[in-house]
């Protein structure tokens, strides 16, 4: 990318897009009606004993980013005997790197400092496949809370009517042939056995060719338990913040809400906005509470971002990143 560009990115469009943000959440609050109310119960929240709904959703940070690194230690152990503690440090370096870098790729930075240097580039492979396993699984659950929330999100948005049915049909459509590639990545090392012309490049996707269907099941299913995770964290955060709302309509909102977010490209910094933004809009249609909703986008992408990523840079700290000779 030009330099020049990524200048304009980095120093004007990312802020910019900041504030504007900033501001359309700020107007959707202001709106709202019973907005001193809200601000009053929110206050007594942090009194009661509505106070344990945010300590167990601070507590789960450990079991959501434990996950991904029992996938991402399942993967890697495909050419290399990492321990699940040396993966859980990685994961949480990665979030460091990726708080700041669109789309998280800073994760993969953040994750190949941990392993031997002849072992550091093969894990963007593998480390591709559990994402995408999560992207699935977001697709997939982003897909059912369509189809259930049609008549609403019509009735609200007459503007969708014509092309709701195009949108389900077009996800379905992808959902299947991105499971139909998932499970056949093996096939991926043949083709790029194909196009790579450089045959010295073809063991950083070696890995792949031991992605048998076992292993395949067992990162998706891990990645719907930590896609469950967090819909238990925004349950308890938004009964903290008084959005009475009940807990399958908002696991149905907030799978329409992350799938808006996995198609929307952004930075970590911006997305709390853009979360923000998207859930105020979505989850009002079933609370008057845009305080509340708005509160609880922050509160979740606070503990489930920036706690990790401080504790992610401070781990980075002590690491030693020249080991071996790279390959």
């Amino acid at each position: 990318m030009n330099k020049n560009i990524k200048i304009f990115i980095n120093y004007f469009l990312g802020p910019l897009l900041f504030a504007w943000l900033s501001y359309a959440i700020y107007r959707q609050i202001v709106k709202q009606p019973q907005l001193e109310e809200s601000w009053l119960q929110i206050r007594q929240s942090f009194q009661s004993y509505k106070i344990i709904y945010l300590i167990i959703a601070v507590l789960l940070i450990a079991v959501n980013w434990g996950l991904e690194a029992w996938k991402w230690m399942i993967s890697v152990r495909t050419f290399y005997p990492i321990k699940f503690f040396q993966a859980f440090k990685a994961v949480l370096s990665g979030v460091s790197f990726s708080v700041t870098m669109p789309n998280r790729v800073g994760e993969y930075l953040g994750r190949i400092m941990y392993l031997p240097e002849g072992n550091r580039l093969k894990t963007i492979s593998v480390t591709l496949v559990g994402s995408f396993a999560q992207l699935l699984t977001t697709i997939i659950t982003g897909i059912v809370g369509l189809i259930v929330l049609k008549s609403t999100l019509i009735e609200q948005f007459p503007q969708l009517k014509i092309w709701y049915q195009f949108i389900v049909y077009g996800l379905v459509v992808t959902a299947l042939i991105m499971l139909l590639i998932y499970f056949n990545v093996e096939s991926t090392v043949s083709l790029f056995n194909k196009w790579i012309r450089n045959q010295r490049y073809i063991y950083l996707i070696e890995a792949l060719q031991k992605f048998h269907t076992g292993l395949l099941i067992r990162l998706l299913l891990l990645s719907f338990v930590r896609y469950m995770i967090f819909i238990i964290q925004y349950v308890f955060v938004f009964y903290l913040f008084e959005v009475n709302v009940s807990t399958p309509t908002i696991a149905t909102v907030m799978s329409v809400v992350f799938l808006a977010m996995s198609v929307i490209p952004s930075i970590a910094l911006v997305e709390v906005w853009l979360r923000g933004e998207i859930s105020i809009k979505l989850m009002g249609l079933f609370s008057m509470n845009t305080l509340g909703i708005g509160f609880t986008s922050v509160t979740v992408w606070f503990i489930n971002l920036i706690l990790p990523a401080i504790a992610g840079s401070l781990l980075i700290l002590s690491l030693r990143l020249f080991k071996n000779e790279d390959r």
